[in-house]
Order: structure tokens, then sequence, then C-alpha cells
């Protein structure tokens, strides 16, 4: 048991920090390369790669370790617990019918957004992404929304711990700056992003309530620069991406005030 909070498990949150390692970045991993990125020692990360391997969650060749499709039966959990995606995936599927550009759904995780519903668009861009995709949440509309929606005291200290890494010239990175931005993107009830996360696509969000009024989740519609100028994404997609959550949060027994 943990010396920190007894009643946590020290072994359960050790093998779940191993089962995190895995990425698109380290998709395979040696007991050494676990034990490096985990901070655990060797021996202890051989013994949980070796429990997941012989529960089924991953298998070893060449002593290289891999997850295995078990391991989705933790996200579809999730997933399955939360049945507002399903009502979400109509509002989500005429979203991206009007403006013929892919829209999506995610939350927040810590510093990243989860996706949690995607509707792809027929045109190819030049991100491809999926459910249980991770994105850094400071330069995407969608974390911007969900960052927003954070208790406001404390805020500025959150965006001073975070990475605020600069992925494009365009990337907010400095946490004051930032958080004026949030200021922003709470008061008018949506963000809009050029470029910050990749150059060339731009995107707006909005947020979905549930019934209480607490922002769950946020959907956005996602476009390259060259066929969307930043006055159509304001002018025609804001509006339409705003109402498509607004339909989704009233589908959850929750009618956005006026």
């Amino acid at each position: 048991m943990s010396r920190q909070d007894p009643d946590v498990i020290d072994s359960v949150e050790k093998a779940f920090r191993v089962l995190e390692a895995f990425s698109a970045e380290h998709p395979t991993l040696t007991v050494s390369e676990a034990a490096e990125l985990t901070g655990l020692s060797r021996a202890t990360a051989r013994r949980i790669l070796l429990t997941c391997v012989r529960l089924g969650f991953a298998e070893v060749d060449d002593r290289r370790f891999r997850l295995l499709p078990r391991v989705l039966r933790l996200g579809y959990g999730y997933l399955a617990s939360l049945p507002i995606w399903e009502r979400a995936q109509p509002h989500m599927r005429r979203l991206a019918e009007e403006v013929r550009e892919s829209c999506s759904a995610a939350t927040l995780d810590g510093e990243e957004i989860v996706y949690v519903a995607r509707v792809p668009a027929k045109r190819s861009m030049s991100i491809v992404l999926n459910v249980g995709s991770r994105l850094p949440a400071h330069p995407t509309s969608m974390g911007r929304v969900l960052l927003a929606a954070l208790p406001p005291e404390g805020l500025r200290e959150r965006l001073g711990a975070m990475r605020l890494d600069r992925l494009t010239p365009n990337t907010i990175t400095d946490p004051d700056a930032l958080a004026a931005e949030l200021g922003r993107v709470r008061d008018q009830g949506y963000a809009v992003v050029d470029g910050e996360r990749e150059e060339g696509v731009r995107s707006a969000a909005a947020p979905v309530r549930d019934r209480s009024g607490a922002v769950i989740a946020a959907i956005n519609v996602s476009a390259n620069a060259g066929r969307v100028s930043v006055a159509e994404l304001h002018e025609r997609f804001v509006p339409l991406v705003v109402q498509a959550a607004d339909a989704i949060s009233r589908d959850i027994d929750f009618v956005p005030s006026a």
C-alpha cells in the first residue's frame, strides 16, 4: 500500500504507469525502456510486463513487448459508460456534412485532450486522428474550450506548470497570454485556433455541457487553411459548431442558458 495514501495500491499504480508508457512514439518497449520511461526498477517493469503477457494484454517478441487488442477493453469501458456519444454522433454527422469537414469530440485528461468520437471528412488532411488519439490541449480549439471551463482560481498556476511546447510559429506558449486567450474563450463560448497545432489547419470548437451546466466535452470542426479562411471560420463555422454543441447538450438533458 502507498505510504502517501493508504487507500492506493502501489502495484496497481505502477502497472498503469507501464501501460501508459506505450504510445505512438513507443509502440514496443524492452524492459529497460519501460523502466526508463516510468522511473521503475527493471525488475518491477519486467514483472509487470510479463503479467500483462500472462493476462493477454501484451505479447513479447525478441525481448520487445507490445500491447494487444485486449487492452482496448479498458478504454471501451469508459466509452460504453457514457452513452452520450451515441446521441452526439447524429449531430456530428450533420455538422460534418454541412461544412464538408471533419468533426470531432474530445475530453480533457491532464494536459491533453482525448478524442472520444470522430466523423472524418471525405477530404484528406495531413493529420490523421481516431478515437483514443491524444493531442496537447494548449494549441487546440477543443483543448482551449476545456481548459477555459476549469475554475479560474489557480488557472494561471496550472498553466505555468504545463508544458506549452511551441509546435508552430503561431503556438501560444506564454502562460499569461494563454490565460488571456482562455478568458476570451470563456466569455464568447467558443474557441478558434489558426495553425497552432499544425500549420495550415484551422479549427473552431464549442463546449458540450451536462444537465448541471458543467462542461464535459468539446466538439470541433477542422479544415485546411487553403479551403477555409479565418473569416469563414468565424462567420460560418462557429455558429454551426455552437449550434451542434448545444443540440448535443440538450440531448443529454441540459439546455444552455441564453
